[in-house]
């Protein structure tokens, strides 16, 4: 009796979920978030709308970090258009943006202060270079005292690919789209990493950048979809202070797999 009406509330909470109206709001610089948010539209039936500064950014990756870094210096907030729509129409928006400098695009900064985002379920999502969900919804949070800041969604730039299926899952997993996934397992607990595991980490992060560190330990889980390892990691923050970070990668089946990282957690 307990279980059923476990699974009543359960249901009856995401039927409540996709009750509400919905909207993706964006920002993209160079297209890769643009593409994120029309396949979250897509998949949800969500409207959808761009957010623009007035005077755009180039697009150029060093132009961008020096002028959104003489941006912050300053206190500076770059104009952005005015929206098309409503936010107090709708209940839940779904904030996209690109990761600069480990937090939200600056004309993000600019929308959640001129924009009323109360009593709002803000449903954050991301691409980066390698990670910068987490400090930016830490970053949401905090600018947005009033609104319930819900679990993101993030994707590197370089999978973007992956996107669809991951954000069908994320969807149906917190309600937002009807259907029900397979629970993923939990990591195995860490362990220092074999010749193996490092050759694995070698081959998903040599070619970033950017060093990442030098993997100290690991778990993993394996999913429908290959194996995933979580990898505990010493390196230098972008202060060259010594840091750990947790980085994630995965192997999908096939001889023909590839080890690719997939979010670098600081």
């Amino acid at each position: 009796m307990k279980k059923l009406l476990l699974s009543l509330a359960a249901m009856a909470a995401i039927t409540s979920c996709q009750s509400q109206k919905a909207l993706v709001l964006y920002y993209s610089e160079t297209g890769t978030t643009k593409a994120v948010a029309e396949e979250l539209q897509k998949q949800t039936g969500a409207d959808i709308e761009a957010v623009e500064a007035v005077e755009p950014y180039s697009g150029n990756f060093q132009e961008t970090i020096q002028r959104s870094g003489r941006e912050r210096e300053s206190g500076e907030s770059p104009a952005i258009k005015p929206l098309k729509s409503n936010l107090a129409d709708y209940d839940v928006i779904f904030l996209g943006y690109p990761i600069w400098s480990g937090t939200y695009a600056l004309p993000i900064g600019t929308l959640v202060k001129e924009q009323d985002f109360a009593g709002k379920t803000v449903v954050p999502f991301c691409t980066f270079g390698s990670g910068g969900l987490n400090t930016s919804t830490d970053a949401l949070v905090k600018a947005l005292p009033k609104a319930k800041i819900a679990k993101g969604y993030g994707v590197r730039a370089a999978r973007v690919a992956a996107a669809p299926k991951e954000l069908d899952r994320f969807l149906k997993e917190n309600g937002y789209k009807e259907g029900k996934v397979e629970k993923l397992p939990e990591y195995s607990a860490q362990k220092p990493v074999t010749e193996e595991e490092r050759a694995i980490f070698d081959a998903a992060c040599s070619n970033y950048q950017f060093p990442l560190g030098t993997p100290q330990t690991v778990g993993k889980r394996t999913t429908p979809d290959g194996t995933d390892y979580k990898y505990t990691v010493k390196g230098r923050g972008f202060n060259g202070a010594e840091s750990t970070s947790t980085i994630y990668v995965t192997v999908g089946k096939g001889a023909d797999a590839k080890p690719e990282f997939t979010e670098v957690v600081r």
